[in-house]
Parts: structure tokens; C-alpha cells; sequence
């Protein structure tokens, strides 16, 4: 199990150690222009592709959604009237949002699921019940917990005996739902799963609170082991047109360790990232590959504005990253895997594809979520430029957002991911290294002399 990896931060004597919240303006004439502005951008690298592939959306399409587009950014700007919106400061580089809100019956839905690694659990190609139904209830202490005091114990020993109860009663189902090769395993998880769950017992007995939550991690990450040994080979079979790019077929765990400039309460951080080759292999193959090539190892953040945290984009003309065996950009497809499909979509919004109140298995949901940038017009222009949502704007509300279905997230970070909204402009990415999963990248393109 990989060790807790801690950033070296250092609290002012009249400051906390919580991270700083981004504060909103309040409704001025020019806060109400640049939502109206905001709401018709998108999220873009910063020049245009290099001889972009065309898109295989027909005009009709296009224009079937416009009066959606149209009754969406009036519901957008209403929405802005009423709770405000974050002064972001947009240049002629920005990438945000001509997104439009996809269904207004996403805005009362119930709770999202915000916590990466309950979003990385559900996103897995698996169909157990069983092993569902052990890790909700483990996954509910986080909510338990916000109760004041002992008190939230009452609640967490509640959730800890339905979650013990139900695999008790569904073990033999979790047995049989493991991959073959994976089987022993798996069954070594679920024995570590049954102690520690013994163990959380004892806590909560002993009326131990501080260290529930600890307890909580790691049980739930026995979880996801078992529920990633369910999953025998890849899926699905990518379109041929991408079969040759570098594919992650399976999940990858990277550190990025970043060198922090020009603040005195922060001095380097590493942020560990889970990338999802199940749901975005070309799109997570590709920044793996870049990885490997250490593209991105001393390259500076390039945008950081409470909104999203972004770089990606190398110095001189080019705008992505230049393939030295074709001396050209390569480019990834728009890549989208949607709730209830086997396969990913590819080179299509789900707004153009008039699929309007679907949901996508990796979604902006999380403070921290990664997805690539791209061209405002182009959607399969996307390179090398990535970016981090700051999950601090009213224009994002966590199943609510503006940029599901539009953008492809293909991971998340998992660990000290509260400190990407120190981060700014000019801080340095020392460099990425993929800690798990390399073996999982097929086709790697950076074996390739040059």
C-alpha cells in the first residue's frame, strides 16, 4: 500500500493551515458581463491545432441543440444574478465555457458524489451488488462523521454493521464475481477487509473518533482492490482509427511533484493522481506516454485563476506536443464514456450527440478532477495542455457543472489535492512519474528513438 504522501507546508503564526477559500463579488454590472462572457467560451489549449481533424458531427445536429444553447445560457445568467459569480479574470488564452447547463433537473438532483475515490470505485466496469452494498455504507461514516462531537460514533458503528452485515451475507457473490487470475487475491483483500472492519469496531467502541477516518481509508481501499480484481482484461475494443496511439487499458497512478514559488506558507507538494484507462484510454494512454517522455518536467503552471489549474503547453510556436517520428502534433480525440454504454464516445459533445441529460462515468464532480484542454472549435484537437478543476465557483456546482460531456476527464488527484488552489502561475512542475500501472500502457510511443 503506498505511503501517505504529505506536502511541506508551513503555517503562518495568523494564518490556519486550511486551505483558502476563493471569494465571490458581489452582483455588479461588470460581475453580470462576465458571466454573459464566460458563458460563451469553452475551455481551449491555447492556440489552434495544427491541421485539426474535421468533425464527424453533422450541421443538423449543430443546430437542433441551438435553441437549448440558447434557453441554457439565459438559465446560466439567472443563475449567476441570484448567487454571484467568482471574478475570474479571462484573457485572450482562456479556456472557459461557451457550456451550457445540459438538463435544469440536474440542478435538484440528489447529492453528487464528490470524493475521487469513491467517483475511481463506481467508474470500475464491474456489476456486483454485493460488493456495492459493503461499500456504500463505509463510504457514508465521511457524512456520519460531520456530526459534532462523540456523537457521530452512534452513526458510524450503524454504518459499520450494515456494511459488516452485508459482506457477511454477500460474500460468496464477491468470491464469485472476481476475475479468475485474480481470484486469490482478491480474497486476500477481502480477509484484510473483514479485520479491519473488526478493528474499526474496537475504535469506535473505545470512542476514538480522530481515528476513524483513517480507519475509514483504508478499509475503503480494500474495497476498491476487490472491486478492481472484478475486472478481468480490458473491456471493449477502441476504434481502429486510435488502435495504434498509446492506450492506458487499465488504471495508472502517477506523483507530481511541483516546486512552489513566491509563497511563504507553501514550499513543494506532491499530488498523486489516479489515471482511468478504463473510461479514457487513448486520452489517459497519452499523457502517460507524455509522462514517460517527462514532457511535462520543468514546465511551469500556466494558469491558475480559482477556476482551474492548467499547463501542458511547451515554449516556442507549438501548441501541443510535436511527435518526433512524424514531426507533426499529436492530437487525442474527444473521448466520453457515458453512463450505461460498454465503449467510450469519441469526437463528439454529448450536447451534439443530443444526448442531453446523460451523465459521463467520469465526471467534474471532485476538486481536482483532470481533463484536457482543447480547441474551442475543434474537439478533437487536444495535445499535451491539461488542466485541474477548483471546484470553488458557483458556475460548477459538483452535478451541476458546466463542462461535463464537453471535456474528457480521464483521472483525478487523490491525495493533497486541497493545495492545487495554492498553486500560481510560474510554480514549477519538477516532474511526473508514474509510481503504478506503467505495465498497463501498450503501444508506448516514447520507447521510440527520439
Amino acid at each position: 500500500m503506498a505511503a501517505v504522501i504529505s506536502c511541506h507546508y508551513f503555517p503562518s503564526p495568523t494564518t490556519t493551515t486550511t486551505t483558502p477559500k476563493i471569494l465571490t463579488n458581489p452582483i455588479t454590472p461588470t460581475t453580470r458581463f462576465r458571466l454573459l462572457n464566460l458563458v460563451n467560451r469553452r475551455l481551449t489549449t491555447r492556440c489552434c491545432s495544427q491541421n485539426p481533424p474535421q468533425s464527424r458531427i453533422h450541421n443538423e445536429q449543430r443546430k437542433k441543440s441551438l435553441s437549448l444553447k440558447e434557453c441554457a445560457v439565459s438559465v446560466a445568467l439567472a443563475f449567476g444574478l441570484i448567487t454571484g459569480v467568482p471574478a475570474l479574470d479571462f484573457s485572450n488564452n482562456a479556456y472557459a465555457a461557451n457550456q451550457v447547463l445540459p438538463d435544469m433537473s440536474v440542478l435538484i438532483s440528489g447529492p453528487p458524489i464528490k470524493d475521487p475515490g469513491a467517483l475511481l470505485r463506481y467508474a470500475l466496469p464491474i456489476n456486483n451488488k454485493a460488493i456495492r452494498e459493503v461499500q456504500k455504507p463505509l463510504e457514508d461514516i465521511t457524512e456520519s462523521l460531520k456530526v459534532a462531537g462523540v456523537k457521530a460514533l452512534d452513526s458510524v458503528e450503524r454504518n459499520l454493521r450494515q456494511a459488516s452485515r452485508s459482506l457477511k451475507q454477500g460474500k460468496t457473490l464477491i468470491v464469485s464475481g472476481l476475475a479468475e487470475s485474480k481470484k486469490q487475491h482478491g480474497v486476500e483483500l477481502l480477509d484484510k477487509l473483514e479485520a479491519g472492519m473488526d478493528e474499526l469496531q474496537q475504535i469506535v467502541e473505545s470512542r476514538n473518533r480522530d481515528a476513524v477516518s483513517p480507519k475509514q481509508k483504508e478499509l475503503l481501499q480494500y474495497v476498491g482492490g476487490v472491486e478492481e480484481d472484478m475486472v478481468d482484461g480490458f473491456p471493449y475494443e477502441v476504434p481502429e482509427e486510435y488502435q495504434n496511439m498509446p492506450l492506458l487499458k487499465g488504471r495508472a497512478t502517477v506523483d507530481m511533484k511541483v516546486k512552489v514559488k513566491e509563497n511563504p506558507n507553501l514550499d513543494e507538494c506532491v499530488f498523486r493522481i489516479v489515471l482511468d484507462g478504463y473510461n479514457a484510454p487513448v486520452t489517459a494512454g497519452n499523457f502517460v506516454d507524455l509522462v514517460e517522455r517527462h514532457f511535462y518536467d520543468g514546465m511551469e503552471i500556466q494558469r491558475a485563476d480559482g477556476f482551474v489549474v492548467q499547463t501542458g503547453d511547451p515554449e516556442g510556436p507549438a501548441e501541443g506536443f510535436i511527435d518526433p517520428s512524424t514531426e507533426k502534433t499529436r492530437t487525442v480525440p474527444l473521448e466520453l464514456m457515458v453512463e450505461g454504454e460498454k465503449a467510450p464516445v469519441y469526437g463528439a459533445t454529448l450536447e451534439e450527440l443530443g444526448l442531453y441529460k446523460a451523465q459521463t462515468k467520469l465526471p467534474f464532480n471532485a476538486f481536482g478532477t483532470m481533463a484536457m484542454a482543447r480547441d474551442e472549435f475543434e474537439n478533437n484537437s487536444a495535445s499535451s495542455q491539461v488542466f485541474w478543476l477548483l471546484k470553488e465557483s458557483e458556475l460548477t456546482p459538483s452535478n451541476a457543472n458546466i463542462l461535463d460531456g464537453r471535456y474528457a476527464v480521464f483521472g483525478y488527484v487523490t491525495e493533497n489535492e486541497d493545495f492545487l488552489a495554492d498553486l500560481k502561475v510560474g510554480d514549477v512542475i519538477e516532474s511526473i512519474q508514474v509510481v503504478s500501472g506503467l505495465d498497463n500502457l501498450v503501444n508506448p510511443s516514447y520507447k521510440i528513438a527520439g
